[in-house]
């Protein structure tokens, strides 16, 4: 006897083969493998061939006949109906080209930044994931999960996961001079999209914004995304100079400057302070790799001096733990956290709240600053190994840029063309990002390039100063 659960399953089992059936039939007919006119086998052939019920191949000719593809002809048969133009995609010869506003046309013009998805010799700025304690990581995760179980898995604070903020802002203090409470910590999905929110929130169509030169350029393309006139800062040795104007916003890398590793003294860190005060100016303080420095400690945060409530500090967890973590955080004024707040709700509403509690558990439990102290230990001996290499073996055509910090080298090329010499390297395996994009359109390009060494072994940096050994002395010259 056929149970009422029997008749239902064969009833969706059939429901299922005749809507496969019907997809597969209408795809063949967009993609003009049916074409208009052409007779179709009968009912009773197609459902021998394919296996299938009769009333399950009549009931997919019936629905197609009603939705205009096809069209039945008593002792005639089944026919296409209808024909379908090609997608655009397939109509190459005739396709227009997409019109995108100046602002996407700046933006695309860039070229974007596309970090590679595993650190070749020498992609800039990859931490070293080898190393990473990810058992310890899987441990944590696992008793988050039991925990909290299913809130874990809900929609979160557009602010982030407060014991996350707090584990942020009480690190912050001790390790930065950073002055602030939870309230003003934002937790983001990357630093680039604090730049595009802080664009977005802050500036206008024709606003001013000042820039370093050379400078990172994510902020650039967020900046230009916005609308925004850039000044680039002239660099000398104690960081950005500061000059006279108005400025809207003014980004700047002051710990750690982003290609050459200069650090920013006092007495320009405060003139800085005074002008963002005095113009009522919002300054971008991007706090990137400070981390990882192997002297003398890096000097506090601009933040920790700010009186006036005009700094923004931004910082990430890409480097200090890992890319697809997808974390960073802001400190931002007061004044500030309900207007982002709202505008992260609307752009992707929340980070993922496991992430969150993983990461909050990892900085509370002391593993995150016994982590940083073996990654500084380890990328500090790559560093060096680096700049022994690079003085003994290339010394002619190179010249490093002196730093203290970091999880890549700068280098300037003495004599040569490289972007000629970078392609070549490419062709060998060899990544060797320029420094040419960084600079503002309108000024003198650097000619050299950033070498990222943290996430290289020694076996590896060592090939790969053999491989860049090859490359510049491949134009004819020959090793001293």
């Amino acid at each position: 006897m056929t149970t009422p659960l029997v008749t239902l399953f064969a009833s969706q089992l059939a429901s299922t083969k005749r809507e496969r059936l019907c997809a597969t039939l209408r795809q063949a007919i967009a993609h003009g493998a049916l074409k208009q006119g052409e007779r179709l086998p009968s009912s009773r052939l197609l459902a021998t061939d394919l296996a299938l019920s009769r009333v399950t191949v009549e009931a997919a000719y019936q629905q197609l006949e009603s939705e205009g593809y096809l069209t039945r002809q008593t002792g005639k048969g089944t026919f296409v109906a209808i024909k379908i133009a090609p997608p655009l995609a397939r109509l190459t010869h005739t396709r227009q080209p997409i019109k995108l506003s100046r602002r996407g046309q700046q933006v695309v013009s860039t070229g974007g930044c596309q970090d590679p998805p595993f650190p070749y010799a020498f992609a800039a700025g990859s931490p070293e994931l080898r190393a990473f304690p990810h058992q310890l990581w899987q441990r944590i995760s696992a008793t988050q999960q039991r925990r909290h179980g299913a809130s874990v898995m809900r929609y979160g604070d557009p602010q982030g996961y407060l014991p996350l903020r707090n584990a942020i802002a009480h690190y912050l203090a001790q390790s930065r001079g950073v002055i602030c409470q939870a309230e003003q910590v934002m937790v983001l999905t990357s630093s680039q999209q604090a730049l595009h929110m802080l664009a977005l929130a802050l500036l206008d169509p024709g606003d001013q914004v000042w820039l370093e030169n050379p400078c990172y350029p994510g902020a650039r393309h967020a900046f230009i995304s916005a609308g925004a006139n850039l000044t680039p800062l002239v660099m000398d040795a104690d960081g950005a100079r500061v000059q006279q104007g108005q400025p809207k916003l003014i980004y700047l890398t002051p710990s750690h400057h982003y290609p050459s590793g200069v650090s920013m003294g006092l007495s320009r860190r405060l003139a800085w302070l005074n002008l963002a005060q005095a113009q009522h100016s919002w300054l971008v303080e991007d706090d990137y790799d400070s981390e990882f420095w192997y002297h003398d400690r890096p000097m506090p945060a601009l933040q920790g001096l700010d009186r006036a409530g005009r700094v923004i500090y931004l910082g990430t967890f890409s480097k200090s733990l890992f890319p697809s973590l997808r974390l960073a955080y802001l400190v931002v004024p007061p004044a500030l956290v309900e207007p982002l707040c709202k505008l992260r709700s609307v752009i992707d509403g929340h980070s993922a709240l496991l992430p969150q509690a993983i990461t909050a558990d990892f900085i509370e439990q002391g593993h995150f600053s016994a982590h940083l102290r073996l990654m500084r230990q380890l990328y500090h001996s790559r560093r060096d190994l680096l700049l022994e290499q690079l003085h003994s073996r290339l010394a002619e055509r190179l010249t490093p840029i002196s730093s203290s910090g970091g999880l890549q080298l700068t280098v300037k090329l003495n004599d040569g063309d490289d972007g000629v010499l970078a392609q070549q390297a490419r062709q060998q395996g060899l990544l060797l990002p320029r420094l040419a994009p960084l600079y503002a359109p309108s000024s003198t390009a650097q000619q050299g390039w950033i070498l990222g060494f943290s996430a290289l072994e020694r076996a590896e940096i060592i090939e790969g100063v053999n491989t860049l050994s090859r490359v510049l002395y491949s134009d004819g010259q020959s090793l001293a």
